[in-house]
Formats: structure tokens, C-alpha cells, sequence
């Protein structure tokens, strides 16, 4: 919704501005065509030389990101912490033979399966499964937990933030493209310097549409789309982060209660459950058999 508002806005008030003091549409929508096709040719050219087929298809689903928003949502969070206390609940009193079948066969599991949308994100269970897994093999010393877990986020993030850094390079880049097409623009208006002076404002005029496209489709779209993604990111991010300190507490001994609150208390404010909402839903949480 605000990607369209802003689009909108971006696109009317400029324009808007541009009509209300007396601007003529002429010469941009003649020289738009052939503009468009320099700066957009040379942009997504030199974007495709920075970066490899799989971060350009990130890229792309970056950009389907910003329009849908964060993947996480209140309720997400409100379901992962009492994920997570059913299987610090099960570790706690079973130990690992107890949490084995489930991280070993996440796909099978009777708790993962009751939070489906948890279930089909493979970097939240890879984290859960690959933690729970080293802590059973012998990854007992809370420190090395912690550690082992701040490593594998600090990849994700990197991998994460990669396509926002991509598309705000494009960003960087687009100014100095729009530059290079208004230069050509102006040699081509100084091989007509012959012609009438209202034909040369008209080339003129045509070469600074390179220069304003550029400038443009930079700060009003592009830079904007790289930030939101960033923020987007950055957002969803939180949800690993409320992982981490779950299971961290866990492996510091703590009981679920308690590592459940600690998790609750990563959770982004505007998506945080209260107190007496998470005790209540733990209430609720199925008996072990």
C-alpha cells in the first residue's frame, strides 16, 4: 500500500508542479522514448555486469518484497514463541533424546506442523534444527551456543541486505547516466548549431530530459525501493533474533517460562504479544503425551 502511494505521490506532485507553472509536456514525451532507452539500457546493463544471475533473481524478488511488506507478522510471532516453549518444554524434561525426532524430521513433526507458515521458512528452521541438533551432539557450553548461532545470523543477514546493496549501487549509479545521455544530447545539438534557435531549445531541452530522468528515477524510485528493502530485512531479521535467544537461554539453563520471556522480549515492539498473552497461550499449548 504505501509503495503505491508513494509512486503515486512521487509521480503527481512532480508532474503536477511541473504543469501548474506553465510546463509543457512536448519536449519531455518527445525525448522521454529515446532517454528512457539510453538510461534504462545502460542502468540494468550495468547492473547485470555487477552482479551474478543469482543476486540479480534476488534482486527481483527484493523488489516483490517491498510491495508485499514484512513476511512476519504479529501473530507469526505470537505462534514462534509458543513453538519454541513447546520445544524448550520437551528438551527440558526429556532431554535430547526427546527434541531428536523432531529436528531430525522437521517435515514429520507434530510440533512444527501445527505452525505451518514456521514450518515452510527453511532459515528459521535451519536455524532451529541445526542448533538443537549441535546441542545434542555435545554443544552444551552456553558461550559456544550463542557463538555458533551470532554466526550463522551474521551470514543470513549478509546474504539478506545483498539485494538492497545491489539495487541501491543502480541507484548510485543512475545520476552519471543520466549525465552521459544529456551529453550525447548536446552533441547532438551542437552538430545542428545552424538550425533556428527555437529548434536548438528544443534539442536543448531534450538533452536536460537525460539528465532529469536519471536524477529522477534515482532519488524518486530506486533509492527509496533499496532503503524500504533494507528496512524489510532488517524487520524480518528479528524473527531469527527471538530464536537465538530462546534457544540461548535454553543452553544457559534457564527454564521454558523464562527463555520464552527473554524471546518475547526481541520481538519488535508494534508485533509484540503481552505477558499475560503469551502465559495464556502456554496454558493452552498441548500436553506432552
Amino acid at each position: 500500500m504505501t509503495l503505491i502511494i508513494g509512486i503515486i505521490l512521487v509521480i503527481g506532485l512532480v508532474f503536477g508542479g511541473f504543469v501548474l507553472s506553465g510546463g509543457k509536456f512536448d519536449i519531455i514525451l518527445h525525448a522521454l522514448p529515446f532517454e528512457g532507452m539510453m538510461i534504462g539500457g545502460a542502468a540494468i546493463g550495468s547492473f547485470v555486469i555487477a552482479n551474478s544471475i543469482p543476486l540479480i533473481k534476488q534482486s527481483a524478488a527484493g523488489v516483490l518484497k517491498v510491495a508485499k511488506g514484512a513476511k512476519w507478522k504479529s501473530q507469526d510471532y505470537s505462534d514462534l514463541l509458543l513453538m519454541m516453549f513447546e520445544l524448550t518444554r520437551l528438551y527440558k524434561q526429556r532431554g535430547p533424546q526427546g527434541i531428536d525426532p523432531h529436528i531430525e524430521k522437521p517435515e514429520e513433526s507434530e510440533i512444527f506442523g501445527r505452525y505451518p507458515k514456521i514450518q515452510k521458512d527453511h532459515h528459521a528452521m535451519d536455524l532451529i534444527t541445526d542448533t538443537f541438533r549441535s546441542i545434542t551432539l555435545g554443544l552444551v557450553e552456553p558461550m559456544q551456543v550463542e557463538d555458533h548461532i551470532e554466526k550463522q545470523l551474521k551470514k543470513h543477514h549478509h546474504e539478506a541486505l545483498a539485494p538492497a546493496g545491489s539495487i541501491q549501487q543502480m541507484a548510485d549509479g543512475l545520476p552519471a547516466i543520466g549525465i552521459v545521455a544529456a551529453v550525447l544530447g548536446v552533441i547532438k545539438t551542437m552538430s545542428s548549431i545552424d538550425k533556428p534557435p527555437e529548434v536548438l531549445g528544443g534539442m536543448i531541452g531534450g538533452a536536460l530530459v537525460g539528465t532529469f530522468l536519471g536524477v529522477y528515477l534515482a532519488y524518486g524510485f530506486v533509492a527509496p525501493l533499496a532503503g524500504r528493502l533494507t528496512q524489510i530485512e532488517e524487520e524480518d531479521s528479528a524473527f531469527l533474533k527471538v530464536i537465538r535467544d530462546v534457544i540461548v537461554a535454553t543452553a544457559h539453563g534457564h527454564p521454558p517460562v523464562i527463555a520464552i520471556e527473554l524471546g518475547r522480549g526481541a520481538v519488535p515492539s508494534k508485533m509484540q504479544p503481552t505477558f499475560s498473552e503469551v502465559e495464556q497461550s502456554q496454558q493452552e499449548a498441548p500436553k506432552l503425551a
